[in-house]
């Protein structure tokens, strides 16, 4: 036990000090994310271990080396360089003016999620549908007198929603193959519970929405400056790579900002090198969370977490209350949902198997609360890109994530009075697949 707990003490150093130390001084700017980092990381790195402290450093470098990590510092520096030049060609200003000219203020906020689940079930991937729309969170915020915080909440919460229950998204992937169930089956019963979550979000912002004062529209721009955020959009619902979809649009934003006259080829130059700037210090935690949490993968962590989490469950509601634990407390070990997913899925698919639990909700348990705690994870890269794209502090968006606030009520309901459970026409029992299909792991 006492190794375990030491394997996950830099996490509790993490929180211990980033949070503590800004609820201690009442200042959440006091300390830098990036600074809590670097000391969780010397921490990290000085734990005796039975290593030397060149195989610690092989480990801590292969985490922050690997290729997720490596494909989510690419999303963060182009989605940077695309927010910055778009802006400085007017394209944000055009599109927050076309959003507020066609619908009324009070029901922006609805509307916005809306957009964020909708575009993200169609692209299945959060990562992708924060980078095309949180852009325009500050300009929204600016116009509508709102806060930027909530704004960028709304847009992180839909993203979720998709991501969740996306065909094409990774986390479905996983959990399906894993688990060993078909891709309609687990939607089923996913949507039981993620749609009544978002609906009590839309009626949320709904009633938000009433005390939003109608925005005074005082920048419409030209109606081909909103062009390359649309051709980010609709590459991205069509299934094109976020890398290339980002990719397209810088492209589109430098034509069309030399094409108007808007800005010069030194200006895009200056402008693409302060974006990729601006994501500086995203760039750093990610590549610090990286070699973080692979130290805490082999010095046991997660082995550390499953064993005592499993080892008196005995009926149903205990058994998919674990799953729920097992999968959070594996996300919050590796800030990667998919990657948690596929650490559990065969303990969770062998526990379930045992206690005679529909693999159905098994899979959807395990997607639900995967998505729901990568959401909320300050360092996880959703989190970190939308702090980056608007300029707030993670922790002037932790507040207004009422989606995966909500998700995760629903969800607990979901497994203490057991609905939808096994029996009901729309759920038929199902049995698990002898030798469930391997899963990538792509970013999701």
């Amino acid at each position: 036990m006492t190794k375990g707990l030491l394997a996950l003490s830099p996490l509790l150093f993490f929180l211990f000090f980033y949070l503590g130390v800004s609820l201690l001084v009442r200042d959440f700017y006091a300390v830098s994310i990036t600074v809590a980092f670097c000391l969780t990381a010397i921490y990290a790195m000085v734990l005796p271990d039975g290593h030397s402290l060149e195989r610690r450093l092989e480990i801590f470098a292969r985490g922050a080396g690997d290729s997720n990590v490596l494909l989510m510092i690419w999303v963060f520096i182009l989605a940077g360089i695309f927010s910055s030049v778009a802006q400085a060609i007017g394209a944000i200003d055009a599109t927050v003016g076309l959003l507020l000219s066609l619908l009324p203020s009070r029901v922006m906020y609805a509307g916005l999620f809306v957009v964020s689940c909708f575009i993200s079930f169609a692209l299945g991937s959060s990562v992708g549908t924060i980078a095309a729309l949180v852009p325009i969170a500050s300009g929204m915020a600016t116009e509508m007198g709102g806060g930027a915080g909530l704004i960028t909440a709304i847009i992180v919460g839909g993203a979720f929603f998709g991501d969740n229950l996306s065909f094409i998204s990774d986390t479905t992937i996983a959990a399906t193959r894993t688990i060993g169930v078909r891709m309609k089956d687990k939607f089923r019963a996913n949507v039981l519970i993620a749609l009544p979550a978002a609906l009590l979000t839309l009626l949320l912002y709904l009633m938000l929405g009433q005390e939003v004062p109608e925005a005074m529209v005082s920048t419409t721009g030209s109606w081909y400056l909103m062009l390359p955020y649309l051709a980010v959009i609709l590459l991205a619902v069509s299934g094109v790579n976020v890398l290339v979809a980002l990719t397209a649009g810088i492209l589109l934003s430098v034509l069309v900002g030399l094409g108007s006259g808007s800005v010069t080829s030194v200006e895009v130059m200056t402008t693409a090198g302060k974006g990729i700037a601006g994501m500086s210090d995203l760039i750093i935690v990610t590549l610090l969370a990286g070699g973080l949490l692979e130290l805490i993968r082999q010095r046991g962590g997660i082995d550390f977490i499953v064993e005592r989490l499993t080892k008196r469950v005995s009926g149903k509601r205990s058994g998919e209350l674990s799953f729920a634990a097992l999968v959070g407390l594996a996300n919050a070990c590796t800030a990667n949902n998919t990657i948690a997913i596929l650490t559990t899925g065969g303990i969770v698919r062998d526990l379930g198997t045992r206690l005679d639990v529909d693999p159905r909700r098994t899979a959807s348990i395990l997607d639900i609360t995967s998505c729901i705690v990568q959401a909320v994870l300050p360092y996880g890269a959703q989190m970190l890109i939308a702090s980056g794209l608007t300029g707030l502090s993670v922790t002037e968006i932790l507040p207004f994530m009422y989606y995966p606030m909500i998700l995760s009520g629903v969800l607990l309901l979901s497994i203490l009075l057991r609905f939808p459970y096994p029996g009901r026409r729309a759920l038929p029992q199902l049995t698990y697949r002898s030798k469930p299909e391997r899963a990538g792991t792509p970013a999701s």
